[in-house]
């Protein structure tokens, strides 16, 4: 396993955004394991996040500028985070966001931060993707600025799960929609860490029966 998945996962652990237990998913499924960004809560730890998601942007993007969207609420510290992290190698890029509620006083809108010009490509970032439903809901929330572009996701998980078919979660949004779905390790970089101690054992064991019921088969 590369340093960087391993150094990932550790930080994933030691901020308790990757926990063990029965968790239900926004998909409804009852799952394992459940990541977490929500429990990111020092500038320490925002910090690092940001960093690992600018590396992943920097290997698959390069030094193009896009403009990063976080959405509501989990994606908004990440975003802004990544753009941090993104400007301090150099690639200053923009960021925004949603409301949940439309504001109607003020500047009013459902959207805070930079507004993306027509023609503009932007990345999606998030915190992992299940059966791919809060991308959906971002594209259709995204749907209201003129002429958007989504050029890529990224997330912190590839959880390997299938979606509306056999296919994976990630692999139907890029058939889709048309974009490429990014993320830092998947479910399977959990598991090769894990079994390095057997005390994992029981956990290992839950993932991949969960996987062999959820699992992708392509």
């Amino acid at each position: 396993m590369e340093s960087y998945k391993r150094d990932f996962i550790q930080f994933l652990q030691s901020a308790g955004v990757l926990k063990f237990g029965d968790f239900i998913a926004k998909s409804g499924r009852r799952i394992p394991y459940f990541i977490n960004a929500g429990d990111i809560k020092t500038g320490d730890q925002i910090s690092k996040l940001g960093e690992f998601y600018a590396k992943a942007y920097l290997d698959k993007v390069g030094n193009k500028k896009t403009v990063l969207y976080g959405p509501a609420y989990k994606g908004i510290s990440i975003a802004v985070s990544s753009a941090v992290a993104l400007s301090k190698q150099g690639l200053d890029v923009p960021f925004f966001f949603n409301r949940k509620e439309v504001k109607d006083h003020g500047e009013g809108g459902v959207f805070v931060g930079y507004v993306p010009k027509e023609g503009e490509e932007i990345v999606i970032v998030e915190d992992v993707i299940t059966a791919g439903t809060a991308i959906r809901e971002s594209m259709e929330i995204l749907s209201s600025v003129k002429g958007a572009k989504v050029a890529a996701v990224f997330v912190m998980v590839d959880r390997k799960e299938k979606g509306k078919t056999d296919m994976s979660a990630m692999g139907e949004l890029e058939q889709e929609f048309g974009f490429p779905v990014y993320s830092v390790v998947d479910v399977y970089d959990i598991i090769e860490y894990l079994e390095e101690d057997p005390a994992n054992k029981e956990n290992v064991d839950r993932i991949k029966n969960y996987l062999a019921v959820n699992g992708a088969k392509a």
